[in-house]
């Protein structure tokens, strides 16, 4: 059996295509930094009996406490690494292969510091070598009062995207107002940050079919709004996030321990309609001990869920190929993903995600790379028919890249190196603005693609007539000058940090409106 994520993302398509092994994230490193702290769920159980590999480190200071207080981070490292021996692969993850590093930063209300972030941040870039970490998951966030040239948070990550780790962020659940209005520029930080692989939230309905699935209503949409003061005026960043999008509505997934003597954890306390399946445990009054199965599982949505799935397929991308930069998986993910049919840019990025479609352009690539712009990346051609056939339907692949404020496209992306996929490098200084428009940088790009120009800035001011190009539709959204999105929804305003410092996971439920998901059909529950 395979799982309902596994089947529609087009993972299952690729976990023979590596011959001698199984490409399940086997020897990578996912850093997870979250409030789980030991993964004891049987989701994480192995076939040959042993538990997921992992690796835990606190920052709160709290060592007594052995469980996920809250279950947020236990049920997004379960989307990445939920055993198939678990009842029949049914709720198998990404990449089950894979090594979790747990970094916990959220309390069991699923709030923490900032400052505990970015020590974690320095941690895992220390230990990168000893844990082999590629990829940090950050199901977190906060609203952005700053630049990312200047945001703490986007500093960090970039940091992290230096050493050598593909940083992958929510995007945040604030794309709809109190009345279900569609509200635009609520991306968090750090996804605000262009280094980051920044992941919008789509809506399966519970089917493996894609032709069904939607942008989910609370799912954060571009462009971003950090902002710097240059002459006490706002002169905002406004680059187009999301850069892709992934199921994350009403996703089941492992169902922490609040701690030693209590067995559901804060989430399904407060919300007990999240619960999907209790564990299997009851209190022994001869041993006055709880004891039993720990093998509850639980609803969750949101970007918190829609980041991990992504995660999980960067760490296949990186099994497959270790030689890719952060930049280049990050270019793959969006030259493979899906364009949504009438939706526009700000609402999916480049589109949905297609594992089956990067991790093959990931082992198409050179194991050594090039280093000069416009040499040649792949070691065989590109396929005639550049889609993948997930569910019985065509997924046909976007070929194309954002940069900032707009997109490129074309084979040449893959087909040739591209010096914006180096290290010390953004993917958007591969486009430039002059005189108002897109303009592609010569030692950064090569070959022939096409640019389309995106969400324009002038002097950190969207244009009266800046269009937003929406990929595989003709579909157009428009911008005045003031920042507000005619006809298809309004941008929020600026945002306000919560309290002093403090951030919040976005799937809980005093951060975001999609602690319920949509109300429509959703993943169901196995019997066992």
């Amino acid at each position: 059996m395979n799982g309902h994520v596994e089947t529609t993302t087009g993972t299952t398509l690729v976990r023979s295509l590596v011959s001698g092994t199984t490409v399940d994230g086997r020897g990578v490193g996912v850093a997870v930094m979250d409030s789980a702290y030991y993964l004891d769920n049987e989701l994480f159980r192995k076939a040959d009996g042993t538990m997921v590999q992992q690796v835990n480190q606190d920052m709160l200071g709290i060592y007594m406490m052995s469980r996920d207080g809250n279950g947020h981070g236990t049920h997004v490292s379960s989307l990445i690494a939920g055993s198939p021996a678990f009842v029949g692969g049914y709720y198998g993850g990404v990449a089950p292969g894979a090594k979790i590093i747990l970094v916990r930063v959220l309390d069991a209300v699923g709030k923490g510091r900032i400052s505990n972030v970015l020590a974690g941040i320095d941690w895992i870039i220390a230990n990168k070598a000893a844990h082999n970490i590629r990829v940090l998951n950050m199901s977190l966030g906060t609203a952005p009062v700053d630049s990312y040239l200047n945001d703490a948070l986007c500093l960090a990550t970039r940091r992290a995207v230096n050493a050598g780790i593909v940083v992958v962020a929510s995007a945040g659940n604030n794309g709809k107002n109190a009345s279900g209005g569609k509200m635009y520029g609520g991306i968090n930080s750090p996804g605000i940050e262009p280094s980051v692989i920044t992941v919008g939230a789509t809506n399966s309905f519970g089917t493996d079919a894609r032709s069904d699935d939607k942008i989910a209503t609370y799912s954060s949409r571009g462009p971003t709004r950090g902002y710097r003061l240059v002459n006490n005026v706002k002169k905002y960043d406004n680059l187009i996030k999301p850069d892709l999008v992934a199921p994350g509505n009403k996703l089941i997934g492992a169902q922490s321990v609040q701690n030693t003597n209590a067995i559901i954890p804060d989430l399904i306390i407060n919300y007990p309609s999240l619960n999907a399946r209790p564990h299997d445990l009851y209190f022994d009054w001869t041993t006055y001990q709880i004891v039993g199965t720990r093998n509850g599982t639980m609803f969750l949505s949101g970007t918190s869920m829609s980041a991990p799935v992504v995660s999980g397929a960067a760490a296949l991308m990186l099994q497959t190929n270790p030689a890719l930069t952060p930049n280049l998986v990050k270019a793959i993910l969006m030259y493979s993903a899906q364009p949504m049919a009438n939706v526009n840019t700000l609402d999916q990025g480049a589109g949905q995600l297609n594992v089956d479609g990067a991790v093959r352009l990931a082992k198409l690539v050179k194991t050594t790379l090039p280093t000069t712009n416009g040499s040649a990346l792949l070691t065989a051609a590109l396929p005639t028919y550049q889609r993948s056939t997930i569910a019985g339907q065509y997924a046909s692949w976007g070929k194309g890249v954002i940069t900032n404020y707009g997109f490129l496209n074309g084979n040449d992306l893959m087909v040739k190196w591209q010096g914006m996929y180096g290290s010390g490098v953004l993917m958007g200084d591969g486009t430039t603005m002059v005189s108002g428009s897109l303009t592609r940088s010569t030692s950064l790009t090569s070959g022939t693609l096409t640019t389309y120009q995106g969400a324009i800035k002038n002097n950190g001011v969207l244009m009266g007539d800046g269009t937003l190009f929406i990929s595989s539709s003709n579909l157009f959204a428009n911008l005045n000058g003031s920042g507000v999105l005619m006809g298809d929804g309004v941008l929020m305003g600026d945002g306000v940090l919560m309290g002093d410092g403090v951030l919040m996971g976005d799937g809980n439920p005093n951060w975001a409106n999609a602690i319920y998901g949509d109300n429509t059909a959703g993943m169901t529950s196995a019997n066992y």
